[in-house]
């Protein structure tokens, strides 16, 4: 395959991932479909808080919403959206979402050619197929989704995950942190499961050494449901801190943590934000692999203590949360003492 197969493009069609973080890692692959299409209109399809991502990026043009816990659920809702995209008239899918559902989506909706990685037995319903061979497997999220489109010829882009806030964003962040010139991110739930969250007893010990040490505020941050892990942090530190958890948009978790110096986080969307705004990250791995999904940045830092059971992958441990209770405060304030911190724009 390659570019001139795809000469006639006009109109494009990406199918996004439906979790945060794997939305931001690819976005190095949205900017090589840009490269490569520079005069061609991206729409982005996307779950709410996915498309709200999105909107707005500079490498796509617009957003549609894709709700499947709403007007979109069951096949009936498939096929309305299919409805809604055959009457767009898109030349080219993109498929990041590896699942069987996108792939009906771009055929349902007469897209006439379809790029996507053969999986979830979709095969027969894409155009320009992609086997997923081992190399594959053992890829960074980022470059696995590049490595679907240089295999289509397509290339080109800077390689790195990008997000932009509003000038209206970056104004909200910095009326909301104005008490204080340093802020220190605290992110401590992930929304994939309890397995790849650190205890919040040892995240509170962390922001009370890192307030002091550094005169910082505290920022704790979070998605919706994770209130109570919140709280928890809160009401175990010494010192006064901004809890945030479950009380911001998606567009206003990014602007503050825009103003972060440091962000300390479990494996989760929020650390790949962080990373795609160039915010120096303390990122805490156990049941998850960061040779696949680790912050992309000269600037982080892993801390993971090996053990026999790990990475595991599951949504919740089933034995001692092994992985996460070695890692100490200790081994986190180390990492982020190596790490050159971002003074306030």
């Amino acid at each position: 395959m390659a570019v001139s197969a795809f000469q006639s493009v006009s109109r494009i069609l990406i199918r996004s991932t439906n979790w945060i973080g794997d939305a931001v890692m690819t976005t190095p692959a949205m900017g090589a479909v840009r490269a490569a299409f520079p005069d061609a209109s991206i729409t982005v399809a996307a779950p709410p808080a996915v498309a709200e991502l999105f909107s707005p990026h500079p490498l796509c043009d617009r957003v549609m919403v894709f709700n499947k816990k709403r007007e979109h659920g069951g096949l009936r809702g498939l096929w309305r959206f299919a409805r809604q995209l055959d009457r767009e008239r898109f030349d080219l899918a993109v498929l990041f979402q590896n699942a069987f559902e996108a792939a009906a989506m771009a055929f349902l909706a007469r897209i006439p050619v379809r790029l996507g990685y053969r999986t979830d037995g979709r095969g027969l319903l894409l155009t320009h197929g992609v086997d997923v061979g081992p190399g594959e497997r053992l890829l960074h999220h980022t470059d696995y989704y590049l490595s679907l489109l240089e295999r289509a010829g397509i290339r080109g882009g800077s390689g790195r995950p990008r997000l932009e806030c509003t000038e209206a964003e970056k104004e909200y962040a910095r009326r909301l942190l104005s008490a204080h010139r340093f802020w220190v991110g605290i992110n401590p739930g992930a929304a994939y499961g309890s397995a790849k969250r650190w205890l919040p007893e040892r995240f509170a010990e962390v922001a009370d050494t890192l307030a002091s040490r550094l005169s910082a505020g505290i920022l704790i941050t979070g998605g919706p449901g994770e209130e109570d892990i919140g709280r928890d942090i809160e009401s175990a530190m010494r010192s006064p801190c901004l809890n945030l958890a479950g009380g911001t948009t998606v567009r206003q978790l990014m602007a503050v943590i825009e103003r972060c110096g440091l962000f300390v986080t479990n494996d989760s969307g929020p650390m790949h934000v962080a990373a795609a705004l160039g915010a120096p990250i303390v990122a805490l791995f156990g049941s998850t692999d960061p040779t696949t999904t680790s912050p992309l940045g000269d600037n982080v830092r892993i801390v993971r203590k090996p053990v026999h059971c790990a990475p595991c992958l599951k949504r919740s441990c089933p034995t001692d949360h092994a992985c996460m209770e070695a890692i100490t405060a200790a081994d986190v304030l180390e990492a982020a003492g190596s790490l050159r911190l971002r003074p306030a724009s």
